[in-house]
């Protein structure tokens, strides 16, 4: 329980962070939607609902790579990341799913030094 207590306490703390810096509370979304924008470095006053999918996307297998799940294979010729999918994901109820991307959120946060 002491490990579930921390996640949510450094959830909590970096959702203070960027709510201090963006003026709004992110949620889980949010935060994959601004790692994917800062992945790709893309500034667009304009992004399709694709481009958002896209961009959680990015974000997703960035957060994962650390843990061997992904491995970024470089970019295209328009400046997207591709990965190569290492290992599959462990199937677990919605809740762990939540604890687990919100644990990589935060190393991800922490390798950057957020």
């Amino acid at each position: 329980m002491l490990v579930k207590d921390d996640l949510q306490q450094r959830w909590w703390d970096l959702e203070a962070k960027l709510m201090g810096r963006f003026g709004k509370k992110p949620d889980t979304e949010a935060i994959l939607f601004l790692i994917g924008l800062q992945e790709t470095g893309f500034v667009m006053a304009k992004i399709s609902k694709e481009q958002k999918q896209d961009l959680m996307h990015v974000a997703i297998c960035t957060i994962l790579s650390p843990s061997g799940y992904y491995l970024k294979q470089g970019n295209d010729e328009d400046g997207w990341p591709h990965f190569h999918q290492i290992k599959e994901l462990p199937a677990m109820p919605l809740h762990e799913q939540d604890a687990f991307i919100k644990d990589h959120i935060l190393l991800y946060f922490s390798q950057q030094e957020f």
